[in-house]
């Protein structure tokens, strides 16, 4: 059976996690020559990746999250096995504590856009159906 969508949601998963545009497929969601800066809308097809304010709250939490749960939830059962010290155990922390989220923030920012359109591929403009002659409008 084949997708209605233009953008199927396989594509949009691979976009999301090559940090690529889910609607054109361009490497375009981030400034060139800055780390953290992402574009406002896609140079190539005009997508607004920021649709509304503090829309990318959610990549936030999936940082800290995935931060948490691969980084420092193994850290301190370490410590707590008497595997490492406590000197080591706060090190690596508070180490991992910033050096992951920053490691992971243009990929979080990615996949929190990639998990929006994979549960509404209708709202990429590409996969927006064309209203067909003689559609009442109204309705």
């Amino acid at each position: 059976m084949s997708s209605p969508y233009k953008v199927t949601r396989a594509q949009i998963v691979a976009r999301g996690l090559t940090t690529r545009c889910p609607n054109c497929g361009g490497r375009t969601l981030f400034k060139t020559g800055t780390l953290f800066e992402m574009n406002p809308e896609c140079p190539q097809c005009g997508l607004k990746f920021e649709r509304d304010e503090g829309m990318f709250l959610g990549s936030m939490s999936l940082n800290y999250g995935v931060t948490l749960i691969l980084f420092l939830v193994p850290v301190m059962l370490l410590a707590f096995y008497h595997v490492i010290g406590s000197t080591t155990a706060i090190v690596l922390a508070g180490i991992g504590a910033i050096g992951v989220p920053m490691l992971l923030y243009r990929p979080s920012r990615s996949w929190w856009l990639m998990n929006y359109y994979f549960f509404l591929p209708h709202h990429l403009p590409v996969n927006r159906s064309e209203p067909k002659p003689g559609d009442d409008e109204n309705i």
